[in-house]
């Protein structure tokens, strides 16, 4: 009988204590679905197709090998048509399912730096290169919302 009182007080302390979360979560029309990487690039007058052979190259290289591997779901470029003053002229899209921890995302940078036969110096020189005519205006991380079925 006492196991049976305790089971009851414990059923009851979980049914007040359970619905809180369950009820918040099902009221929500939404579930997070991939995360979409986005970054803005600006290039100097005179440099796309300096800049465009770096994508059309060793970029989607990457991109290609971040896809093969499974680390990306998918990737794309966009240009901005008709941009305004102090706005982007591209936009790299990568999307992914998860972000990996510290640990995941060495292992990555080891298997990145292998496939292009380059270590960090060397990947950084390169970076540096593009950086004379080519500017990062920075990357935003979006998550993609899906309807909850």
């Amino acid at each position: 009988m006492r196991a049976l009182k305790l089971a009851a007080v414990a059923a009851v302390t979980l049914a007040f204590a359970a619905p809180l979360p369950a009820l918040a979560q099902s009221n929500d029309p939404f579930i997070g679905g991939d995360y979409v990487s986005v970054t803005s690039v600006s290039i100097d007058d005179g440099h796309y197709l300096d800049y465009a052979n770096f994508l059309s190259g060793f970029y989607k290289a990457q991109e290609e090998y971040a896809v093969k591997q499974g680390w990306q779901t998918s990737w794309e470029i966009l240009a901005n048509v008709n941009a305004r003053k102090g706005e982007p002229d591209l936009y790299l899209i990568r999307r992914f399912k998860n972000i990996p921890d510290g640990a995941e995302g060495e292992r990555r940078a080891a298997m990145i730096r292998a496939n292009v036969k380059m270590d960090d110096a060397q990947m950084e020189a390169a970076s540096g290169e593009r950086a004379k005519f080519r500017h990062v205006e920075g990357t935003q991380l979006l998550q993609e919302l899906k309807w909850r079925k």
